[in-house]
């Protein structure tokens, strides 16, 4: 289904699939994730977004990517959830994963403490392809995973970058999906 917004202003990526709506109780199971290094948690969520990957009739992903932190963020955090969730999912699916593909090359603000209007101009120049890496996407249909997604401007950024980097088309993949204020 797609919303209205998508029908007039199509984002770069080929369909998204979000698993559950940001709320209770998963608001608070990807936060402990995240930010509470409850690396358990990864198969409870990795479950939900398996499930919403099979059940989806979304063409099938040929590879599967994190959304990459900075160097700075990931030495804060330790490590990356899009990453542990990423690679459970493609283990899952039988499909192909790299942490090191997709490259995040400026440190940004969490886009979280931006409004919507500025999340755009937040991520723009944020993602880079590894050159080492850019032949394994040619052609390929790539899904870019992520715990939440709120407006869609870091997989739409993102979207871009592969593109133009050769994958054929981009899906997005999250676990939970932050509901418009205009929904509910």
């Amino acid at each position: 289904m797609q919303c209205g917004e998508c029908l007039t202003a199509p984002p770069p990526f080929a369909h998204a699939i979000a698993a559950v709506d940001y709320g209770y109780p998963w608001d608070r199971l990807v936060a402990q994730l995240k930010f509470r290094d409850a690396l358990d948690l990864g198969g409870v969520l990795t479950g939900l977004l398996r499930e919403a990957v099979e059940h989806s009739d979304a063409p099938r992903a040929e590879l599967v990517l994190p959304v990459p932190l900075s160097r700075e963020r990931l030495r804060e955090r330790g490590f990356n959830q899009a990453w542990e969730l990423a690679r459970r999912t493609a283990r899952a699916l039988r499909i192909d994963a790299s942490a090191s593909a997709l490259l995040r090359v400026k440190d940004t603000p969490h886009q979280l403490s931006l409004p919507r209007e500025q999340r755009a101009g937040n991520v723009r120049g944020a993602f880079a392809v590894d050159a080492r890496s850019a032949r394994v996407l040619q052609g390929r249909s790539v899904a870019v995973v992520d715990d939440v997604m709120t407006t869609g401007t870091t997989f739409a950024e993102i979207a871009r970058v592969l593109q133009r980097a050769g994958a054929r088309e981009v899906h997005a993949w999250a676990v939970a999906r932050t509901p418009r204020p205009d929904e509910g």
